[in-house]
């Protein structure tokens, strides 16, 4: 991994050579777009000649690779690997007894479990300084046991009869390791434990309130909870995955429908919209006419927080006529002026929807993010957790009774192994205190997991922003196909894939580095906000919330401007800046275009992802809570311990699938409206410079070809 996200920099200059600082250069697959029965010349846009067609699905020249930039992120990220080698995870995999032996393996590997002789004590830990205080230990004995107690026992007070036998009494496997039974005598005390519970003593005038032990135990039933789920999930999987399939193909059907359906919806949308809102004009012309003879006005009122009583006078009903009326007259103004824009958007969508149908495999590239998402988190856990254990532990001894056998020799601060048994001194323990912080590496701790988690948010917003370049080459190769789909290639998002990975990785990694640069910037105010927020004045809470704001919107922006970036990369080759920079200039000159096609590409998709996961998850809900049954099934709702478990995860996969398959429709739409825009802006629909878009782009807008 450290080599992984060093070569994101080491491949910053691997992109092919600019032959022209003219920026209408040809985009990468230019040579396949046109025909060659139909024309034996190609238009270089840049030389303004015209020159052989071309063989390479590239441009001609590309320069080797520049190395220089990746040695201070691949000696940076080889020192943090290098943590494995000095952590233990052990100490967090596995719990510990007092005598910091591990439970489960070594010595104890048939007593997976810690038994807390006294629980409530731990509730110290809570507290930062009693933690530190107690060597980051909860403060009571624990010994390494088979299992849990799981039954309530009371010690009969003849156990303290001089004549009783302690190991008659108690169970040795619970006991220290070095505490033998059979030499100890049993001491009385004041209290006795009778269902573990302290019922209130009077002694010499003094009382003890009662504290029941079993409520606190019952609190403590998580792990019982966590097996009736998987018995939950084991009893329902194949049911679950059947609704999971099935939000898939209601997903992958709406996306393929959308051609057709497409101009269906956005009207029937469009025109419902203008309906509701004309009958909330004449609702509210309606109740303004009933209140208008009342001589009862808003200034009589006064402010109440009883909002009802806002409805009963005249001056609000119309204040919400007005309102509503200015509303749908700006509606009916946006739907007359933009409408052939909305034209535009529809057809878009369509051709989206064609490009999808002949690229099934794009529809599944999702699942390539999420397993090397997967794979980013997994690398940074196991990098904190190896950081979090790389200083070696520190043992000291303690003695139980000072006068027992040779254990006065035992001083203070003595460190020692927990391994060694204590023979000649039967009390003494063995217990861990800390990590110690000697040397380079346990020194700056603090400082590698800060590197960590910012390499970290770099390879999450590098592995999407991989995603976003990869789609775009894909359907940027359907558009630019002049016929469509003999001249689309043979495996367009394979070949977009190695594309991006051979010339644009260290344009996605600049990319990605400026937006974790900006979610770093963040993070530190969410801390500097959350450590702050007691002693700040209202100036100062001001600022605060303006400079969230502010990094808020900062980040939508970067975030939209490199995925306009990375579509230019992928159809024109150059780096990211020059990329940022066509990619804005070209949305600014069509900025009423941009939005309308956005706003129609967001509603449709909403209500597609509401389509989706709310028919699915009514339906798993019908189906779990045993209000439908299929004939011939053994599932019964009785099987389940909570029902609703099932269907929580069935609406979470539904969405997940929904958002995938969307996502990847919307790359789609804006990959094609900006080389729709490149399109229009380059060629005027002559031989030498035809038009790429499709019949009904070039009908909508009167263009067409004179070939």
């Amino acid at each position: 991994m450290a080599l992984i996200f060093s070569y994101f920099f080491c491949l910053s200059g691997k992109r092919p050579k600019d032959t022209s600082d003219n920026s209408d250069s040809h985009p990468q697959w230019f040579q396949r777009a046109v025909p060659k029965q139909k024309l034996t010349l190609i238009h270089d846009l840049s030389s303004n000649t015209f020159k052989q067609p071309l063989t390479l699905p590239y441009l001609e020249s590309i320069e080797l690779p520049d190395k220089k930039g990746g040695y201070c992120a691949l000696t940076g990220y080889t020192v943090v690997a290098k943590t494995w080698l000095y952590g233990d995870p052990r100490h967090v995999l596995y719990p510990r007894n007092s005598t910091g032996m591990f439970c489960g393996i070594g010595l104890n590997v048939a007593q997976p479990s810690v038994f807390y002789f006294d629980i409530l004590k731990c509730a110290t830990s809570i507290n930062v300084m009693a933690a530190v205080l107690n060597g980051l230990q909860c403060p009571t004995t624990q010994v390494c046991v088979e299992k849990c107690p799981d039954v309530f026992w009371a010690l009969n007070p003849l156990a303290y009869l001089p004549s009783a036998k302690p190991k008659d009494y108690f169970n040795q496997s619970l006991c220290v390791p070095s505490f033998d039974l059979a030499s100890t005598k049993l001491v009385s005390p004041t209290l006795f434990l009778r269902r573990f519970t302290l019922s209130v003593i009077t002694s010499v005038n003094r009382s003890f309130p009662g504290l029941c032990c079993s409520d606190i135990v019952n609190s403590f039933n998580a792990k019982e909870i966590g097996v009736r789920i998987f018995e939950d999930f084991a009893s329902s999987w194949q049911w679950i995955i059947a609704a999971l399939v099935i939000a898939m193909v209601v997903s992958f059907l709406f996306l393929l429908l959308l051609r057709f359906i497409a101009p269906v919806m956005v009207w029937v949308l469009i025109f419902g919209v203008l309906a509701v809102g004309a009958y909330g004009i004449y609702h509210c012309w309606w109740e303004y006419d009933n209140y208008r003879k009342s001589t009862v006005s808003i200034t009589d009122i006064g402010f109440t927080t009883d909002f009802k009583v806002y409805l009963q006078v005249k001056e609000t009903w119309l204040a919400f006529l007005i309102i509503l009326s200015v509303v749908e007259g700006i509606l009916l103004l946006t739907l007359i002026f933009l409408r052939t824009r909305i034209l535009i958007a529809i057809a878009l969508i369509q051709e989206s929807s064609k490009a999808v149908s002949h690229m099934m495999s794009t529809l599944f590239y999702p699942l390539v993010t999420f397993v090397l998402l997967v794979v980013c988190v997994a690398y940074w856990g196991i990098t904190a957790l190896y950081l979090a254990t790389s200083g070696n532990p520190v043992y000291k001894v303690v003695t139980l009774n000072s006068t027992q056998g040779n254990c006065g020799q035992i001083g203070g601060n003595v460190t020692c192994d927990p391994q060694v048994n204590y023979s000649w001194c039967p009390s003494a323990r063995c217990i861990f205190i800390k990590y110690n912080n000697e040397g380079l590496l346990q020194r700056n701790l603090f400082n590698l997991q800060i590197y960590n988690v910012v390499a970290f948010l770099w390879c999450i917003n590098f592995v999407i922003a991989l995603g976003q370049c990869t789609l775009a080459g894909a359907f940027a190769s359907y558009y630019w196909a002049f016929s469509k789909p003999s001249d689309i290639p043979t495996f367009p998002l394979s070949q977009a894939f190695i594309r991006t990975l051979r010339y644009h990785v260290g344009s996605l990694a600049f990319g990605a580095l400026i937006l974790t640069l900006i979610q770093v910037v963040r993070i530190i105010l969410e801390y500097l906000d959350h450590k702050t927020r007691a002693a700040q004045n209202p100036c100062a809470r001001f600022l605060m919330c303006c400079l969230k704001c502010c990094f808020w919107c900062l980040e939508k922006f970067i975030k939209f401007l490199n995925r306009n970036a990375y579509i230019m990369i992928a159809v024109y080759g150059k780096n990211f800046c020059v990329s940022a920079k066509n990619a804005f200039m070209l949305l600014m000159r069509n900025i009423v275009r941009v939005v309308v096609l956005d706003k129609v590409t967001d509603l449709l998709l909403f209500f597609g992802k509401l389509l989706v996961v709310g028919g699915v998850g009514v339906l798993a809900f019908f189906f779990f809570s045993g209000r439908i049954r299929l004939p011939g099934s053994n599932f019964r709702t009785e099987m389940l311990n909570y029902y609703w478990m099932p269907i929580i995860v069935v609406v979470v996969g539904a969405y997940l699938i929904a958002h995938g398959f969307f996502s990847v429709y919307n790359m789609c739409v804006d990959t094609l409206f900006l080389c729709f825009l490149e399109d229009l802006e380059r060629h005027d629909g002559t031989m030498q410079k035809p038009y790429y878009m499709s019949k009904n782009l070039m009908k909508i807008l009167n263009k067409k070809n004179k070939v």
